[in-house]
């Protein structure tokens, strides 16, 4: 076999179909784009979103386009800085439970992060869903201790 003797696989390959040559062709006067409308003119084609003078459906999303969705299930979290915890007595257990009774927070049941911002010297237990890398510090080099909830 030769380079020149290849053929593809007999009626793997069609011939191109040759629109608007006249009604004998099967694919004349109109050339298979029907009678009238958009699609059947000439030039750019219809984009792809649009929907005929309608507000187009990404644009009827959540009117932050940029953000998108808000995930349902995401965590919001209340954030407590390290001069909040002063007062509280050494020793104290801090959890979101006391940070309400001590109305440093509103809801006892807030996710709570804190924060390295301040200086503490009191040692406290520290029980909360989140703490910084520098709060963390802080604490335990005043004695304390941290547990994440």
């Amino acid at each position: 076999m030769k380079l020149n003797e290849l053929q593809p696989q007999e009626g793997s390959r069609r011939p191109r179909k040759r629109v608007g040559h006249g009604q004998g062709a099967g694919q004349g006067k109109t050339a298979g784009r029907g009678t009238k409308g958009q699609g059947s003119r000439a030039g750019k084609p219809v984009r792809l979103y649009n929907q005929g003078g309608n507000l187009p459906f990404y644009r009827r999303l959540p009117f932050m386009r940029g953000e998108g969705f808000t995930p349902p299930h995401q965590l919001d979290f209340v954030e407590v800085s390290l001069e909040q915890l002063s007062k509280f007595g050494a020793g104290a257990e801090v959890t979101p439970e006391t940070l309400a009774e001590a109305d440093v927070i509103r809801k006892a049941a807030a996710a709570v992060v804190i924060l390295g911002n301040g200086e503490i010297s009191i040692p406290l237990k520290v029980r909360v869903q989140r703490v910084t890398k520098s709060a963390k510090a802080k604490i335990e080099a005043a004695g304390g201790s941290v547990e994440l909830i």
